[in-house]
């Protein structure tokens, strides 16, 4: 029996509110990086150590959910609900510890690690309520990510307070009800059967040339994504000549979310990695363009805009790839495959672009960002013939 579509869209309605809640504590650490340098309580340097330790937490809970299957073979919305406690938890800790400090970074560590139980997993429950409109349903999943990873730059509007604690203990907060949201959530008939332990099975994602090509564009994807969000309001605040500029970064970001959504659309009537590229070749061009544009700062902020739509609306289709073109029983293993390596680049990206805005300038370092979704671009143009070539859409 299919599914009434009522019931679909309940259920996706629930699992993107979940996932823009649990997903606030990913920058709440960025968020909290003005007041920190502001008080003297970190260094520029210290404070990058906040949003690149999520980013390898997630690396390191990704490799361990890989290694093990657990987004296959655990109950993926116990594994959602957990991970959500969890990093609820470590977000909410933040406030009771030195800001920067060595117990702060571990904490940051922690809630990353738990992130791998929510983001591949959540594109695992949206995939299994597929049917034709896989790429909207992912694009829905990861427009909720974005949304979730914006949210914490309006929460010192909110309260009236630009205070460190406010940002990880309203996180934190969010975090917990976005965790008891997925309780009532059920998911698809297109859900995978849990399958035997076979840590080798990931290894799957570089053997299939169709996988190890979406998994090439992700990566040259994930070396402009973070950073970009990671330090756009730093070049805002430059730009437009005053610190307050949270409303903006949010705008920014938060573009990203109708991005997603509209490229899913256009992904599931042409062909996604067409789509995937023409998005790469957008944000490779703004990266490229918005330091030049930085003397006209109504130019800037309008490429900012363009920047933050087009900079992540491809993303939902690297994962739409890869769960067309993956063993269904292996979907959140081959998910998380991908993940894990996209974010091990955006620690990387994260904590080298500071020093590249030193020596370089804020606008050329944010023109080496273009390097990788141009490249990346090349790898799914090339993928493309093999996804025209595919029985159809799952």
């Amino acid at each position: 029996m299919i599914p009434a579509a009522g019931s679909k869209r309940r259920n996706m309605a629930l699992l993107a509110a979940a996932i823009v809640l649990v997903l606030s504590v990913w920058f709440a650490g960025t968020v909290a990086v003005p007041s920190l340098i502001a008080q003297g309580l970190a260094t520029p340097g210290r404070a990058a150590l906040l949003t690149a330790c999520v980013q390898l937490g997630f690396v390191a809970g990704t490799l361990v959910s890989a290694a093990l299957s657990l987004a296959d073979r655990l109950d993926a919305r116990r594994l959602f609900l957990g991970c959500a406690v969890l990093a609820a938890g470590a977000t909410l800790a933040q406030v009771l510890v030195a800001p920067a400090g060595g117990a702060a970074l571990a904490l940051r560590f922690v809630a990353g690690a738990a992130m791998a139980g929510v983001y591949p997993v959540g594109m695992k429950l949206a995939a299994s309520w597929a049917k034709g409109d896989l790429g909207l349903l992912i694009g829905i999943v990861v427009g909720a990510v974005t949304l979730g990873s914006a949210l914490p730059h309006l929460l010192p509007g909110l309260t009236g307070s630009v205070n460190w604690r406010v940002a990880y203990a309203g996180a934190g907060v969010l975090a917990l009800l976005g965790g008891l949201l997925v309780l009532p959530f059920r998911a698809g008939p297109l859900l995978g059967a849990r399958p035997p332990f076979r840590p080798a099975q990931m290894l799957e994602a570089f053997r299939n040339r169709g996988l190890r090509l979406a998994n090439i564009g992700y990566v040259g994807h994930m070396w402009e994504l973070y950073a970009m969000w990671a330090w756009i309001g730093v070049f805002l605040a430059s730009v437009l000549g005053s610190p307050d500029v949270g409303a903006w970064v949010f705008g920014v970001v938060a573009a990203g979310a109708a991005g997603c959504v509209l490229a899913g659309l256009w992904a599931d009537r042409w062909n996604r990695a067409r789509v995937a590229a023409v998005c790469m070749v957008v944000s490779g061009g703004c990266a490229l363009l918005i330091g030049p544009a930085s003397a006209w700062p109504a130019l800037a902020l309008g490429i900012a805009f363009v920047w933050g739509f087009s900079v992540v609306a491809d993303s939902a289709q690297f994962s739409a790839c890869v769960v067309s073109l993956s063993p269904p029983d292996y979907v959140g293993t081959m998910l998380t495959v991908q993940t894990s390596m996209g974010f091990l680049l955006t620690a990387v990206m994260i904590a080298v672009l500071p020093w590249m805005m030193g020596s370089l300038g804020i606008g050329a370092a944010f023109a080496l960002l273009g390097i990788g979704p141009l490249l990346g671009a090349i790898a799914m143009w090339r993928l493309a013939p093999m996804l025209d070539q595919a029985s159809g859409p799952r």
